[in-house]
């Protein structure tokens, strides 16, 4: 298949709310085929520090599957903020990769455009069953009650990175457990001259995942039970204002994180320029910025009080990144036994090792390899504390409206504006009437 560049999102809004079941990538046959066995394209997400990361952990893995198959992958990597608009252009023209990873917070919108292969008993079977994956990455495929419109492939949560001789500096011993504590602790570490704590105030995604679980911690969701947008609500509008006010009022994220879009809050960790980050799956990423993994700890995400758990314990969402076929695709068969070899127990133990994440499929998450420091971090969090995005049809469109209006407010808290409950709602009231009307 051949691949496409990105047109603006606007075009292909028409197919997300139609869920048009044309809508797809591939061959013009209107179906999956196998005219084309020998070649695959493959569109994978940028995990690593940067694209020529990736492509050295990936290159080795697909020139095994062709040396085993005889199917040769052409790679790309794409960066986070070109695809999914890459993945919905391709989705409305028909001219997509045969096999794509996706954010699975993107998993029930996707899946709404028809463009991806559903994963029913049969598909699943061919990869060695659905009971091969965990619970909480099968939690964000797909909507309830449909068949998944992706497989797991990482999964990661969220977690505190703290540098441990900033802490010790700062007369600090242990990692806070409580945003309060964060705050106290903040203030001691920018009396050393250090800045606290980093954040990626322009990047849409980012916003979204942590007002998410402020918002869980408030006892409160941006949906309702039946699916409908909800984001001014009294709970809502205190979450989103808390996570803004850590740069607006405690001052502990610095006011130029606000321009952060590309990662440059983790080169500012890793640099030893900040003290705290909050990120999902760091560790590779932070070793390829040349930074110890001695240099710093690896603590829960702060909860309101107590410890994380479930309710108003929650600490991340339910990170990770899914494997999907475009439905169309020219090697149906390629792409199935591309999915299972990535998803095959040996690949997860490499890929996920690759990348700090957890592996998804049940006996590679059971490996000794995953329960030790870090991982067992991510991975207690993924099984105890850890809560999916809404699976419902217009997740995409609410990260982009929900993430564009908290970088907004973080820009009027750089700028020196007031950010009151007022100004908040406000933010959250537009970004609500760009959803799709129900």
């Amino acid at each position: 298949m051949r691949r496409t560049r990105a047109a603006a999102a606007g075009a292909v809004t028409v197919c997300l709310l139609t869920a048009v079941t044309a809508c797809g990538g591939g061959s013009s046959t209107g179906g999956g085929s196998n005219d084309s066995p020998k070649t695959l394209t493959y569109w994978a997400s940028n995990q690593g520090a940067s694209v020529e990361v990736d492509k050295k952990v990936l290159q080795p893995e697909l020139d095994k599957f062709e040396k085993q198959t005889g199917i040769k992958v052409e790679l790309e990597v794409v960066p986070w903020s070109d695809l999914l608009n890459r993945i919905l252009t391709a989705a409305t023209s028909g001219q997509g990769p045969d096999v794509l990873n996706i954010g699975n917070t993107w998993s029930a919108s996707l899946q709404a455009t028809g463009a991806l292969l559903p994963w029913d008993a049969k598909n699943f079977a061919k990869i060695g069953g659905k009971d091969r994956f965990v619970d909480s990455a099968l939690g964000s495929t797909g909507a309830q009650g449909q068949d998944p419109a992706a497989v797991p492939l990482y999964s990661m949560s969220y977690a505190l990175y703290y540098n441990k001789e900033i802490f010790a500096d700062a007369g600090i011993s242990k990692p806070p457990a409580t945003w309060a504590e964060l705050v106290a602790d903040g203030k001691k570490i920018q009396a050393k001259g250090k800045s606290a704590l980093g954040a990626e105030g322009s990047n849409p995604s980012e916003n979204v995942h942590h007002v998410f679980v402020f918002a869980r911690q408030h006892g409160a969701d941006f949906f309702t039970a039946d699916g409908k947008p909800d984001f001014t609500s009294d709970n809502v509008v205190a979450a989103v204002k808390q996570y803004v006010d850590l740069m607006a009022k405690d001052k502990v994220i610095p006011t130029g994180n606000a321009e952060y879009a590309q990662n440059q809050s983790v080169s500012d960790f890793a640099q030893g320029k900040t003290a705290m980050l909050l990120w999902q799956s760091a560790a590779a990423n932070l070793t390829s910025q040349g930074m110890s993994e001695d240099e710093y700890g690896i603590a829960p995400v702060p909860v309101q009080s107590g410890a994380p758990g479930v309710g108003a314990q929650v600490n991340s969402m339910v990170a990770g990144i899914n494997l999907a076929v475009f439905k169309n695709t020219d090697n149906l068969d390629g792409a199935t036994k591309f999915v299972k070899f990535m998803t095959s127990d040996a690949e997860q133990k490499i890929l996920n090792t690759a990348y700090s994440s957890i592996p998804p499929v049940k006996a590679a998450q059971a490996d000794p390899a995953f329960s030790t420091g870090a991982d067992k971090v991510l991975k207690d969090t993924l099984a105890t504390s850890a809560i999916a995005l809404p699976q419902v049809a217009d997740e995409s469109q609410f990260e982009t409206a929900v993430g564009t209006a908290v970088k907004d407010l973080f820009a009027d808290a750089a700028a020196g504006r007031a950010i009151t409950a007022s100004s908040v709602k406000a933010a959250l009231e537009k970004a609500q009437q760009q959803m799709p009307a129900k």
